[in-house]
């Protein structure tokens, strides 16, 4: 492995940290509707477990109200339960073959319950790009040790790893700053 295929390993999976961090960011209420609420919950169907957006057609029509509507009528009652059993906090209303979720307005306590989960979120990506920086840093000593780089080109790579390091821990930072300003405007 070379100088440049550790960073570029680096910065792929720094980068992937930030993206599952954005990933589970779209699945936090921010009052208004939007798919991504429920769009991976676990549904039991057909003898297996799939995610809703395999299932069913998600929409919002209105700014505070999902509709699912399921491919198979015959599905409804399965994703009424997955939407129950979920940790999202809305009542699901069957109507007909299509589901109805109305998004309640946030109280100010939940507005906050909300924020410490961004947070902790938010805790857990920087952990992750520290455990890649880590990695990084830990192959280039490997490959030190082996002859493939000098003491001055291991400082290098050490200061390119904290640099990507920094500016995904930002990256980190600016998505939570963005996604807390969301779950508080009222």
């Amino acid at each position: 492995m070379s100088k440049d295929d550790i960073l570029l390993e680096a910065e792929m999976s720094m980068e992937k940290s930030v993206d599952y961090m954005v990933h589970e960011f779209a699945a936090v209420r921010t009052g208004k509707a939007s798919p991504g609420l429920v769009e991976n919950v676990d549904v039991h169907a057909y003898g297996s477990t799939m995610k809703l957006k395999q299932l069913a057609l998600i929409t919002t029509p209105e700014a505070r109200l999902l509709v699912v509507q399921p491919f198979d009528a015959g599905t409804v009652q399965d994703i009424e339960r997955a939407l129950r059993e979920s940790k999202i906090g809305i009542t699901p209303a069957v109507d007909g073959k299509i589901i109805r979720l109305p998004i309640p307005e946030l109280s100010e306590e939940r507005r906050k319950e909300l924020v410490r989960s961004l947070r902790k979120m938010a805790e857990e990506a920087r952990v992750r790009v520290r455990a890649n920086r880590h990695a990084a840093i830990d192959e280039a000593k490997k490959l030190k040790g082996s002859g493939g780089l000098s003491e001055d080109q291991l400082h290098d790579v050490e200061g390119e790893v904290q640099k990507l390091t920094d500016r995904f821990v930002k990256s980190i930072d600016d998505h939570l700053n963005h996604k807390e300003a969301e779950v508080m405007k009222v």
